[in-house]
C-alpha cells in the first residue's frame, strides 16, 4: 500500500495513520508540483533548515517534527490531526490559505512556523494548542486573531509583522509568559490594554503601523531590551519611556517628533538610539547620561546644534547627523575621542575647524553636499581614516594631504 515511501521508514514502526498522512501529504505535493518532493529523516534540530522536502523528525517510532517548507502547498491534509505526538510544525513558504480546522486537536504542539503563506484568519480551536512556545506567522493575510490567542498561555513568541491587522484582542493580556512580540507592519490605530500586562516581554515591535499615539502604560513593560516605534504617527513620546531601564535598543525614526523626553536619560542600558527623519530641532541635554551608548542616529531632522552634555558619551562609536541645518561643526564633537563613523553629509558647512582632528580613532568621514571651500590639514591627525567623501561642495583645489591619506590605503572621493 506504500510503496510510494520507498522503504523509507522500513525500521520504523510508524502508526499506520501517520504513513497514510505523509503518502497523502506527498500526493497533494505533487498535484501542484509534478516533480515531486523527497521525504527526509532529519533530527527535531534540522527540519527547520529543510527547502523543498518533506521532513520528518522521529522519535520512538512516531513523528514529532514536519518540515513542508517552500514546497508549493495549498492546503494541510484534515488528517494532520492524526500527528498526535507532533511537536514543531514547519510550513514557511506555501501557498495556504487556511489551517486544518483540526489544528486544536495536536495538543502536544510547542511551535508552529508559517511564515509567508496567504492564511487570512486561524482557527478558532487554536487556543486548544496549550503547549504552544513559538508561533510565527510573518508574511500572511490576517486581519484579526480569534480572542482565543488569548489560551495560548505557554507562548513565547508571537511573530505577526506584515499583516492586516487593525486590531489586537484584549484577551493578549493573558500571555505572560510571551518575551518576544512582533505586530510591525500591520494597520494597528491602537493598542489594546493589555498589552501592557505582558511584564515578561523583552521585544516590542510595533514599527510601520498607524499609531498617533503611545500610551503610558509601556513604562509597565519593564523587562524590555527592544522596542522598535519606527514608522509611525507619532508626535509626541510618554515621560513614561523612562522607566524602560533595561532597555538596549530603541528605534523611533521616521515619526512626527519634535522633542524627545528628558526622561530617556534613565535609560542607562542604552546602546542604540535611532532617532532619524524626525522633526527635531534640539536634543535634551541629559543625553550626556547615556554613558553605554554606541551608536547615535539622528539624520534628516532640523538640528543646528548640539548639547555640550553629548561630549560625555566616550563610547560612542557612530554618530549619524547628515540632513540637518549645521553651519559649523559642534565643538562637542571634539570630545567623541572614540568616534569611528562620522557621518555630515548634506548639511551647510561652511568650513571645517580642527575639532575634527582630535577625533583620532575615525575610519569614516563623510562630508559629501556641504559648502566647505577649503580644508585644515588633517592629514597627521586622523590616521586610521579608511574613506572620506568630499564630493559635492565647494573646493576649488584640494590640498596635498589629502593625496598623503590616499597612500596610506585611505579611499578618498572628490
Amino acid at each position: 500500500m506504500f510503496e510510494e515511501l520507498d522503504g523509507l521508514f522500513d525500521g520504523y514502526a510508524l502508526p499506520l495513520v501517520e504513513l497514510r498522512f505523509i503518502q497523502e501529504l506527498r500526493q497533494l505535493i505533487q498535484s501542484d508540483n509534478p516533480v515531486g518532493v523527497p521525504i527526509v529523516i532529519l533530527s527535531l534540530d534540522e527540519i527547520a533548515g529543510c527547502v523543498d522536502v518533506i521532513g520528518c523528525a522521529l522519535e520512538h517510532d512516531t513523528i514529532v517534527g514536519l518540515s513542508i517548507r517552500y514546497c508549493g502547498l495549498r492546503a494541510l491534509p484534515e488528517s494532520l490531526c492524526k500527528l498526535s505526538h507532533l511537536r514543531q510544525l514547519h510550513v514557511t513558504g506555501n501557498s495556504l490559505t487556511a489551517f486544518p480546522t483540526s489544528l486544536g486537536s495536536l495538543r502536544h504542539l510547542e511551535a508552529i512556523y508559517a511564515d509567508h503563506n496567504h492564511l487570512a484568519a486561524l482557527p478558532a480551536g487554536i487556543g486548544d494548542l496549550r503547549r504552544l512556545e513559538a508561533l510565527h506567522l510573518d508574511g500572511n493575510w490576517l486581519t484579526a486573531l480569534p480572542e482565543s490567542i488569548g489560551q495560548l498561555t505557554q507562548l513565547t513568541t508571537l511573530q505577526l509583522y506584515d499583516n492586516q491587522m487593525t486590531l489586537l484582542p484584549e484577551s493578549i493580556a493573558h500571555l505572560r509568559q510571551l518575551r518576544d512580540i512582533s505586530v510591525g507592519h500591520n494597520q494597528l490605530h491602537v493598542l489594546p490594554e493589555g498589552l501592557w500586562q505582558l511584564h515578561n516581554l523583552n521585544v516590542l515591535n510595533i514599527a510601520e503601523n498607524q499609531l498617533s499615539n503611545l500610551p503610558e502604560g509601556i513604562g509597565q513593560l519593564t523587562q524590555l531590551k527592544m522596542l522598535d516605534l519606527a514608522h509611525n504617527q507619532l508626535d509626541t513620546l510618554p515621560e513614561s519611556l523612562g522607566k524602560l531601564r533595561q532597555l538596549e535598543f530603541l528605534y523611533m525614526s521616521n515619526n512626527r517628533l519634535t522633542d524627545l523626553p528628558a526622561t530617556l536619560a534613565n535609560l542607562s542600558q542604552l546602546i542604540y538610539l535611532n532617532c532619524t527623519d524626525n522633526c527635531l530641532t534640539t536634543l535634551f541635554p541629559a543625553i550626556g547620561k547615556l554613558q553605554g551608548l554606541r551608536e547615535l542616529r539622528l539624520y534628516n531632522n532640523q538640528l543646528e546644534s548640539l548639547p555640550a552634555e553629548l561630549g560625555t558619551l566616550t563610547w560612542l562609536r557612530e554618530l549619524h547627523l547628515s540632513n540637518n541645518r549645521f553651519v559649523a561643526l559642534p565643538e562637542v564633537l571634539g570630545k567623541l575621542t572614540g568616534l569611528t563613523y562620522l557621518d555630515l553629509r548634506n548639511n551647510r558647512l561652511l568650513r571645517l575647524s580642527m575639532v575634527i582632528g582630535q577625533l583620532s580613532n575615525l575610519t569614516y568621514l563623510d562630508l559629501r553636499a556641504n559648502r566647505l571651500v577649503v580644508l585644515p590639514d588633517l592629514s597627521g591627525d586622523l590616521l586610521r581614516l579608511k574613506k572620506v567623501d568630499l564630493r559635492w561642495n565647494k573646493i576649488a583645489s584640494f590640498p596635498q594631504w589629502l593625496q598623503r591619506l590616499e597612500e596610506n590605503g585611505c579611499i578618498v572621493y572628490h
